[in-house]
């Protein structure tokens, strides 16, 4: 015989759901070239001028007690460090904003920092997205003073990390201690079974140290902000007090009530605050970055790099682009191409080569007894 009764389905309208007061989210990520580069003090305007050794005087020994006493010079080269502006606006509805039951500013404020601070590492150290006013990135930079090591599977990995020729190896040539490493997360597996020939982990977590994980006695992290650009680079390694920012504006955070929004490629109206009843959150940040690289006794040409890298087996695809320096047919050696930072002296037929990525390039080309050249600018597709 049926028996009647009230089911869940039946009374599912009059059932209270249980809400946790919480929303469930992993904890932001901030910059990790920010945590590790050289904060100089705030920048006062757009452009900050840095002077930076760029020729090394000489001594001579003098033969005999007449010989001749030789001259030597030394000279400066200018380095700019241009503020380029991060932004962001948020638009949210007043009806949306008095309805929810978080303080939907306060949720969104922590992302969009995460945002700039990965946005920062990936045009800074990757040269993703890099603005125009920003010089080359460290990647780049890396490549052209021949700092990439290519993660040949035939090599163990010892070697290619620590040995001779190794990663470490590159940066310690040219003059520089390493400072610290960032890696990719997927290295981590890799890194644990490297041992010393004593059998000792050159890979070591600790509690102790400035970061929890370090290789061959420096800090090592491992960015979780997405910045980190696996097809590029498996692992970096440099002394990141060479790399230098300063801060133009810091991340300010304004509610505004009034204005219209424009759709940046159209520039059609896509809201109007005032009339939609609507609100948004405008953020703005403003920095600049720059890999100095003054002339010293282990590279007086500028030409090297205080970072080096681990690139994948199959590395990423550079455009060979080849400058040539001449004064009518004549070719001009040891000429200065400086592209974006990068430093390359030209050969013999005063050519020098640059692999570059896609993208934007201001180069200047100096020699000495030539005026210089600075408005040069190239584009790669």
């Amino acid at each position: 015989m049926p028996t009647n009764m009230i089911s869940r389905q039946n009374a599912e309208a009059i059932i209270r759901e249980q809400v946790v007061q919480q929303v469930f989210q992993d904890v932001p990520k901030q910059s990790t070239f920010m945590s590790l580069a050289r904060k100089l003090p705030n920048m006062t305007s757009n452009q900050t001028r840095m002077r930076v050794l760029d020729v090394l005087p000489m001594a001579y020994w003098v033969n005999g007690d007449t010989g001749y006493k030789q001259t030597s010079e030394q000279a400066w080269d200018n380095v700019y460090m241009t503020a380029a502006e991060l932004a962001v606006i948020v638009p949210i509805p007043e009806a949306v904003l008095s309805d929810a039951e978080f303080d939907i500013f306060g949720e969104v404020t922590p992302r969009v920092t995460e945002a700039i601070g990965q946005r920062v590492d990936s045009a800074a150290i990757f040269g993703i997205n890099r603005p125009v006013e920003w010089q080359s990135d460290i990647i780049t930079r890396a490549r052209q003073a021949g700092n990439n090591v290519n993660a040949d599977p035939a090599t163990d990995m010892y070697t290619l990390l620590l040995g001779e020729g190794g990663v470490f190896s590159r940066v310690e040539q040219q003059g520089y201690n390493v400072s610290g490493v960032v890696s990719s997360l997927a290295m981590k597996a890799k890194l644990r079974s490297i041992r010393t020939d004593d059998g000792l982990p050159i890979f070591s977590t600790s509690m102790q140290g400035a970061t929890q994980y370090s290789l061959d006695g420096n800090p090592m992290y491992f960015p979780t902000n997405g910045a980190f650009d696996n097809s590029v680079a498996q692992l970096i390694v440099g002394d990141f007090s060479q790399a230098v920012y300063s801060i133009r504006q810091d991340i300010t955070v304004k509610i505004l009530d009034q204005g219209i929004i424009q759709d940046p490629t159209t520039k059609e109206i896509v809201y109007n605050l005032a009339q939609q009843d609507m609100v948004a959150l405008r953020v703005v940040f403003r920095m600049g970055w720059a890999l100095p690289n003054p002339a010293t006794r282990l590279d007086s040409d500028r030409t090297g790099c205080p970072f080096a890298y681990l690139e994948p087996a199959t590395p990423v695809t550079t455009q060979t682009v080849t400058f040539t320096v001449k004064e009518g047919s004549t070719a001009i050696p040891n000429a200065s191409v400086n592209v974006d930072g990068a430093i390359l002296k030209t050969n013999a037929s005063g050519q020098a080569v640059f692999n570059l990525r896609t993208g934007s390039y201001n180069v200047t080309v100096k020699a000495k007894g030539y005026k210089t050249i600075t408005d040069i600018n190239i584009t790669e597709n």
